[in-house]
């Protein structure tokens, strides 16, 4: 018979394929597959051509762009010299996660399928296609169509003699197990190291480039927070240019770290290694062995994301207390969706605070779950918004300080730019890890082309890098459109925009909507 094991390779960008791939991993192994769940370009995919069963869970990002996880097997599916019947072997099926207010609505899951079918793939169903915009989100299309997926599995890959599907009753084990050490050793620090990196700086390796300057460019009576944050990156190996993005890894406040601990009463300076529970299954890249809780809950750990259904559904096998146990349950059930949405989406309410609702139950988590039950920490991208050319061996941001209010009575705030508005360069030594990546934006290689640039708000900082580098190189024509509230309070970089006007390398067009 054919030996029962499943691939699941996702691509993702916020985290929502992920979770769906980690979703069809659990129930592969309720079916009694073998089961691996890999980003896909983790995987080598020179392997493809051995597997006998994968499911492919793929995000389109941007104007129909795969997520940057799955880029060098993007480009490998497509080259033009694979044998059209290279995926002969293999059964496969594509979910993907999508959002239909876009004119390329789910257009990576659906050309996916369609070249894995031109290289011999036998597809065991549509592909389907969630929408973010359906009132009960991409559920309403995923659940019915994993019930289908594993009918259809079960039939090609019966269970054998004896065994019987996991009930849905039954908790399944952690991915990990957190081995504690004894008191003794040393406190190993899970901080940055600060030795010269080998490699050019990446998520698996970002840079801890030093806080420079940390300024706020909006009036202090000025509704908004807006900092221009400058970073040194001396020694890193980065380079970039205009229209490039910087990766920032931020993390939790020290409160939260805190009261979470609190909750879940575990010890901060315990340190432990993680063990797989399946034979092959990769450590966690960004943790290090041995670590302490104190740095997987400050750095891995996120705990103001808004809590997704499987958080819930996980959360309901600890419940001990009646109440909170049905209404988890509640949260996890596919009637239970537009309850959530209001309990969680609407409000964004956060893990941290979903976890006080549920007391009972949150201090009875055992800790080898915490990898399973939330989520990592994911890097935010900011536009570059400074020239190498001007500011060599320097980065510099253009950041609002996110925080608004919704129902609840806490104001709600953006992890990172929190974060960076409270970092001070004179206490210190104070590092922020970094990478960078190419940009989607490209500015003429030809110095006579002239430029017309609209970027109101904080969206001028791309061209602030792009003008700076332009002038450097001595190009004229460039033209900015800037608006914003008021000439007095949020008009960012005017003194800079002055000069270069008056130098001749720069024409300006200003709105201010509350000015007139």
């Amino acid at each position: 018979t054919a030996e029962r094991k499943i691939l699941v390779l996702f691509g993702s960008q916020t985290g929502n394929a992920e979770d769906a791939a980690e979703r069809i991993g659990r129930g592969a192994r309720r079916h009694g597959l073998r089961c691996r769940v890999e980003a896909l370009d983790c995987y080598d995919v020179a392997k493809l051509i051995q597997e006998p069963l994968v499911v492919f869970v793929c995000a389109t990002t941007g104007q129909g762009d795969p997520p940057d996880n799955m880029k060098m097997f993007w480009r490998f599916l497509f080259r033009r010299n694979l044998p059209p019947n290279s995926l002969c072997q293999l059964d496969y099926a594509v979910l993907g996660l999508g959002d239909s207010s876009y004119p390329k609505f789910n257009f990576i899951a659906k050309k996916l399928h369609k070249r894995v079918l031109q290289l011999g793939g036998n597809p065991l169903l549509p592909v389907a296609l969630g929408d973010d915009q359906h009132d009960l989100g991409p559920d309403a299309v995923i659940d019915p169509w994993l019930v289908a997926l594993w009918d259809k599995i079960l039939t090609l890959y019966p269970l054998p003699p004896g065994a019987e599907i996991i009930s849905p009753d039954v908790r399944l084990p952690p991915k990990y197990t957190l081995h504690c050490l004894p008191e003794d050793p040393p406190p190993h620090d899970g901080g940055l190291q600060t030795t010269a990196p080998r490699a050019v700086p990446s998520e698996r390796h970002p840079f801890p480039a030093r806080l420079v300057s940390n300024q706020r460019v909006t009036a202090e009576s000025h509704f908004q927070d807006v900092r221009l944050i400058e970073f040194d990156v001396t020694g890193s190996g980065i380079t970039f240019s205009a229209g490039d993005v910087v990766m920032i890894q931020p993390q939790n406040s020290p409160e939260d770290v805190q009261q979470f601990c609190q909750l879940l009463r575990l010890d901060p300076d315990r340190q432990f290694v993680l063990k797989p529970t399946e034979p092959g299954t990769a450590l966690p890249a960004l943790l290090p062995q041995p670590c302490t809780i104190q740095h997987l809950v400050t750095h891995y750990l996120d705990l103001s994301c808004v809590p997704r259904r499987s958080f819930f559904e996980l959360l309901s096998y600890f419940a001990t207390n009646e109440l909170e146990r049905e209404k988890l349950q509640e949260f996890s059930s596919a009637q239970g969706q537009e309850e959530l949405y209001s309990y969680c989406n609407r409000p964004r309410r956060t893990t941290l605070e979903a976890l006080w609702d549920f007391p009972h139950t949150t201090c009875a988590i055992p800790p080898d779950y915490l990898l399973d039950l939330i989520p990592r920490i994911r890097p935010r991208a900011f536009s570059i918004a400074s020239s190498m050319l001007a500011h060599p061996d320097r980065i510099q941001i253009l950041v609002a300080v996110v925080r608004y209010k919704t129902r609840l009575s806490k104001p709600r705030r953006g992890l990172c730019s929190t974060w960076l508005a409270s970092l001070n360069p004179e206490q210190g030594d104070v590092r922020v890890p970094l990478w960078v990546k190419k940009g989607g934006m490209k500015f003429p290689a030809d110095p006579d082309t002239s430029v017309i640039m609209i970027g109101p708000g904080t969206g001028v900082a791309p061209f602030r890098a792009a003008i700076q580098e332009r002038v450097a190189q001595g190009c004229g024509g460039n033209y900015l459109f800037f608006g914003c509230r008021q000439k007095s309070k949020d008009f960012y970089c005017k003194v800079e925009w002055e000069e270069l006007v008056k130098k001749g390398f720069l024409t300006l067009f200003t709105a201010f909507s509350r000015d007139q």
